[in-house]
């Protein structure tokens, strides 16, 4: 991605290497999405920033009072996240945008690192099918009770585990945004519901 660049953002420097997670350390929910976008994340080497599903998403977290402002443009931009951290399964912009399980499994030691530090997280908003996968694999692995059958992806579904829990929301990619499969009202919608779980949760003894 970063040798061929886009003819929009060729003057940019772009990254061509891994994305880290991004936002609050104390973080009680944290959202996962699938994997940097090849012109957005991978140019701005922020997750979810410079790119159209990032402004949705950044949108959300502000209306919902996780973030301080309503758009992400740059590293530099004075973003900050409140109570919240955003972070990815994959760490590399893949090919068609479709992480293969090699990738995921290569890069599942980040998560579990990254979850080792946020100790204060209770829910997780998986932003698609494939981070909700993720996120009850890793669950299992890492020790919990995960229910078998486990809990089908949807837009709204919410997978209680312990004391964590999971919920579900479409990926405000492109493709659903602009179709109608998900609107801000849908999106805000999931962003109340992980209000109400942290809430019922509260600091439980068993984090993610």
């Amino acid at each position: 991605m970063a040798r061929e660049r886009k003819k929009a953002h060729r003057t940019e420097e772009y990254w061509g290497r891994p994305v880290p997670g991004f936002g609050d350390p104390a973080a009680q929910l944290l959202v996962i999405g699938l994997a940097p976008a090849a012109h957005g994340a991978n140019r701005t080497g922020r997750m979810f920033t410079g790119d159209r599903s990032g402004d949705w998403l950044y949108r959300a977290l502000f209306r919902a009072g996780f973030a301080n402002r309503p758009e992400s443009r740059s590293r530099g931009d004075g973003m900050r996240l409140r109570g919240a951290y955003v972070t990815a399964p994959v760490r590399c912009a893949p090919p068609a945008n479709k992480p293969t399980p090699e990738e995921r499994d290569a890069c599942a030691p980040w998560l579990a690192a990254e979850l080792d530090l946020l100790g204060a997280a209770r829910v997780g908003m998986c932003l698609g099918s494939f981070a909700w996968g993720v996120m009850l694999r890793t669950l299992a692995q890492r020790g919990h009770e995960v229910p078998r059958p486990r809990s089908r992806f949807g837009h709204g579904a919410i997978a209680r585990i312990g004391d964590v829990a999971l919920v579900g929301s479409y990926h405000p990619s492109q493709q659903n945004t602009f179709t109608g499969r998900l609107t801000e009202e849908m999106f805000d919608g999931v962003f109340v519901a992980a209000r109400t779980l942290l809430s019922d949760l509260g600091q439980g003894p068993d984090p993610f």
